[in-house]
């Protein structure tokens, strides 16, 4: 691996400045420079083509189980246990890369497996979590329905009824990623005996199971977004994640993807930066490179201190994770910062490319776009926020 300067003043600077991956120990480093060079040789060749074509990366599934960085500790033999730290920089690196990968990979190893690994039975984490962990069954997670997404807790209109040892699940999900070609789908629906909240794991090409993609997107195109409907869908009471009573359960899982998503969020800003850095030592303008003018530098400036101050938030909401103490409030802050700054990071990185920043061919407009579907799912900035308002005031600000 190249030397890194951090801080240093000889040279480009790259944007982990205050040098957290110096926090990991020589195993999980070693690992996470496995993985970037995975990324650089085959991710990012094919980022900008993906994402014109609106295809997904779904053809590396078999390279990326070979790198062995998917599941916990006890989800497959042989996974060995990994720092919360590490699983975050993880995150990071794909997005700095290219944020549909990082989500593509994160809705089957964290939503779809962190369902099953933290509601399922014994029995039902022995069943699928080997195969999933070695990409052999690949899931998706369906809450978000069409005309329901900030309001799931209490207005979920996907319904499951019983039916002797069957559940009869009906209603639509929309936006659900990898949802037209997964093999597991973790489906949430509200039971109407008990009007609860209920999970349960829909095998592909289930009958009464449909699933198209989502055209016309602008945002994480190398993601492929299903609308699904369940009509008349049976799933047998074995397949019922059994620890998913109420929509509290559903939170846990919620609880660990708000702070990947708070990651991914801080790499689509550390990528955008590094294509606006590049550029700026590279294009000349009235006979200098434009990285020499004081407004690009200032530019590029603030687009690395917001990048350092959401990695360290990052990196405390990993330490809290680690001791198993992160709580709602802290996991809504952190992702709630930190896409509010990548937000501003990416735009800022458009304004430094000028007319190019609209091309592909520079990176920086597909994060800039990228952004705003990061901006939005695992909870609003505007949801988020209530939700550290509540923690802040003892006082509840929800409908």
């Amino acid at each position: 691996m190249a030397e890194r300067r951090h801080g240093s003043e000889a040279g480009a600077v790259e944007g982990d400045f205050f040098g957290i991956v110096d926090l990991l120990d020589g195993e999980e480093r070693k690992l996470l420079d496995r993985v970037r060079e995975f990324l650089r040789a085959e991710v990012a060749p094919h980022a900008n083509e993906l994402w014109e074509a609106g295809r997904s990366p779904v053809s590396l599934r078999g390279r990326i189980a070979e790198l062995g960085i998917t599941g916990e500790e006890g989800d497959d033999a042989g996974v060995p246990a990994r720092s919360s730290l590490f699983r975050g920089l993880l995150g990071m690196e794909m997005a700095r890369v290219d944020p549909s990968f990082a989500t593509f990979f994160g809705v089957h190893a964290e939503l779809a497996m962190g369902s099953v690994r933290a509601c399922g039975s014994e029995e039902q984490k022995a069943r699928w979590l080997p195969a999933m962990t070695r990409w052999e069954k690949l899931g998706a997670f369906a809450l978000t329905e069409p005309l329901v997404g900030s309001g799931t807790a209490a207005g979920l209109t996907t319904t499951a009824r019983r039916e002797g040892d069957t559940w009869v699940l009906d209603g639509e999900k929309k936006w659900i990623g990898n949802g037209s070609f997964a093999d597991l789908l973790v489906v949430w629906a509200r039971d109407v005996a008990d009007d609860q909240v209920k999970g349960f794991v829909v095998e592909h090409g289930a009958a009464g199971l449909s699933a198209d993609v989502i055209p016309h997107k602008i945002a994480l195109r190398g993601v492929q977004n299903a609308h699904l409907a369940l009509d008349g869908v049976r799933v047998p009471e074995a397949d019922r994640l059994q620890h998913a009573e109420s929509f509290a359960d559903t939170n846990r899982v919620l609880r660990v993807t708000r702070a990947a998503v708070a990651w991914t969020a801080t790499g689509c800003a550390l990528g955008a930066y590094e294509a606006a850095r590049a550029y700026a030592v590279e294009r000349e303008q009235f006979g200098r490179p434009i990285g020499s003018f004081q407004l690009v530098q200032d530019n590029l400036a603030r687009m690395l201190a917001d990048i350092t101050a959401c990695q360290s938030l990052a990196v405390r909401l990993a330490a809290l994770e680690e001791k198993g103490e992160l709580s709602d409030a802290q996991a809504a802050l952190t992702k709630m910062f930190c896409t509010t700054r990548m937000r501003e990071t990416v735009a800022r990185a458009r304004e430094v490319l000028g007319g190019n920043g609209i091309l592909l061919d520079h990176d920086a407009a597909r994060f800039f776009a990228d952004a705003e579907a990061l901006y939005s799912y695992e909870g609003t900035r505007d949801m988020n926020s209530l939700i550290v308002g509540r923690a802040a005031t003892g006082l509840s600000a929800f409908v």
